[in-house]
């Protein structure tokens, strides 16, 4: 079969590689999409420190069960797996809150991931009820969609996105997007998108119609959002994007007793920002970060697909061979998509 296997940054091959056996307590499927995102981008370029080379990369992972010695899946069964695994016994899983398992490994970082014709789901992820049956007419595209979608689900719970909410998303990627439509389907009031960059703000709001689009290069996003509120701010921002000048925005943006949502990491060379103290203090402001999700959450997110709550077909911008996958990291890279996806 073929796969592309990480080496090194920049050393990512398309190689052959014997098809895999499942063992006791596994499940061999037959990948039929494994989506990119911005995550594969910085392994290619700088690699992951969870990660040990040689290793098949691709963790936004759908498919079709060929072989199984569980007795629950079959041949057949149209599956998605979860990236982050938890163990599921620490206290943090026992709590609930498996995102932050300080046990976690993860698809194609600790175990090969989904750039592959052929995948061996790992006993822990099914340990974890981490293998979800696709619901009918939800295609293996769509549901390879559901990993993102499903750490977005976990944000937005942990920033208590509700009915009548005004919401700001700060990147108009394809986290942004999703952020967009889960609002809306949560019952947010009004969502407005900011994106530095304006061709990829018009290609995505295009796509989902905020409220209002707004381009930070063009003119003051805080001003901007005051002026649509009235001067209030927003009750949630939410800011999917590596940037912490996003970050010390999304303070003033917010409504008094408003939420922030730190959803998109810094570079790890730069992990700080100047918050301001006060704002937090006098307007009664809770700040949340977001890191990943949980198996629960990948389920909620294939219903929230296969109702029509969260669509996703028209993000997937493009559909590329495996052999194409350095096209598709470009993309990627480039801003030039919303949502590639890899068909092997």
């Amino acid at each position: 079969m073929r796969v592309a296997r990480f080496y090194a940054p920049g050393d990512l091959r398309l190689e052959d590689a014997p098809e895999p056996t499942p063992g006791p307590g596994e499940v061999k499927i037959r990948v039929h999409n494994c989506s990119t995102c911005g995550t594969d981008v910085k392994i290619f370029n700088h690699g992951h420190h969870h990660l040990v080379p040689p290793r098949v990369i691709g963790h936004e992972i759908a498919g079709e069960v060929i072989e199984s010695t569980v007795d629950e899946w079959r041949s057949g069964d149209r599956v998605q797996v979860i990236a982050a695994v938890p163990c599921g016994t620490c206290p943090d899983c026992l709590r609930g809150r498996m995102p932050v398992c300080p046990n976690q490994t993860s698809v194609g970082y600790h175990y090969d991931g989904g750039f592959a014709e052929y995948l061996i789901v790992p006993r822990a992820v099914l340990a974890v009820d981490g293998l979800n049956r696709v619901p009918d007419g939800v295609s293996y595209a769509e549901a390879s969609v559901a990993e993102p979608l499903a750490c977005v689900l976990n944000g937005q719970e942990l920033a208590g996105v509700g009915s009548g909410d005004d919401v700001v998303v700060v990147g108009a990627g394809p986290i942004g997007c999703l952020h967009v439509r889960l609002a809306r389907a949560r019952g947010a009031r009004r969502v407005y998108l900011v994106e530095l960059n304006r061709a990829r703000l018009d290609m995505s709001a295009e796509k989902v119609h905020p409220d209002a689009a707004i381009c930070s290069a063009e003119v003051n996003a805080v001003d901007e959002i005051h002026k649509l509120t009235d001067g209030r701010g927003v009750d949630v921002v939410i800011t999917a994007a590596a940037s912490g000048a996003a970050q010390e925005e999304a303070l003033q943006m917010a409504a008094r007793s408003g939420r922030i949502s730190f959803f998109g990491g810094l570079p790890k060379d730069k992990p700080t920002i100047a918050l301001d103290s006060n704002l937090v203090h006098y307007r009664e402001l809770t700040i949340v970060g977001a890191n990943g999700s949980s198996p629960t959450h990948n389920k909620k997110a294939l219903e929230l697909i296969a109702s029509g709550e969260v669509p996703v077909d028209d993000l997937i911008t493009h559909r590329i061979k495996l052999s194409e996958l350095h096209d598709a990291i470009k993309l990627v890279s480039t801003g030039a998509a919303i949502k590639v996806t890899i068909e092997p």
